[in-house]
């Protein structure tokens, strides 16, 4: 738990690290919004790309991802050991960190783990929960050590109809609560609604309206 332990001791200090977070629901617009702010901060950007392709849907929607991104970026398929990107040339290059998305890559934890969700014990799923977030903050604290612009992607899925299995309800809560820690690290937040962008914090403080803008 030390990514936790140094995130609790940077917000009891008012340590805001330089994070864009952007958050949406499914086909709203968060990637879209994301890349446009990247392209905003510099041209030198490394894509974190944590979809892994599963069938021919997600070959489509990465192939789709890929051709709206500048050929000139950088892109790595990763959606773990994060601590080895300060040993990636791609990193070293690049200047701002464009991470697509957070859940997606705790699905592919989901995955990798495993558990049978429907008969596993709680414990079992906190200790994912646990690494996951681990993962989370050690890519958040390698771009802050290195001075790196980090963008990161995540769905809302907290707004839509509850899962009816054990699977889709442990991702909703682990999801929603990675968010909500993702949310307070952040220094500038978005909110995607219908293609929309709704600001939400502004230099590490919520918004205030209107001048924020």
């Amino acid at each position: 738990m030390i990514y936790c332990l140094v995130l609790v001791e940077k917000i009891l200090n008012g340590d805001i690290m330089s994070v864009i977070f952007v958050i949406g629901g499914a086909r709203s617009g968060k990637s879209t919004f994301a890349e446009l702010k990247a392209k905003e901060y510099s041209d030198n950007v490394l894509y974190i790309a944590a979809a892994t392709v599963t069938d021919q849907a997600m070959a489509d929607r990465v192939k789709k991802h890929r051709e709206q991104r500048p050929s000139s970026w950088l892109t790595l398929e990763m959606y773990s050991d994060f601590t080895t990107l300060i040993n990636k040339a791609e990193f070293k290059q690049s200047e701002v960190i464009l991470m697509d998305c957070i859940t997606t890559m705790i699905g592919n934890f989901m995955v990798e783990s495993k558990l049978d969700f429907d008969t596993c014990s709680a414990k079992d799923v906190n200790l994912l929960e646990n690494k996951i977030t681990e993962e989370v903050f050690s890519l958040i604290n390698v771009c802050n050590e290195n001075n790196k612009k980090l963008i990161i992607v995540s769905n809302e899925t907290g707004m839509g109809v509850v899962p009816s299995y054990y699977m889709g309800n442990y991702f909703r809560d682990i999801s929603g609560r990675i968010n909500n820690k993702i949310g307070i690290q952040a220094e500038h937040m978005y909110f995607i609604f219908s293609g929309i962008p709704i600001k939400l914090k502004h230099k590490g403080e919520m918004v205030k309206w209107p001048q924020d803008f």
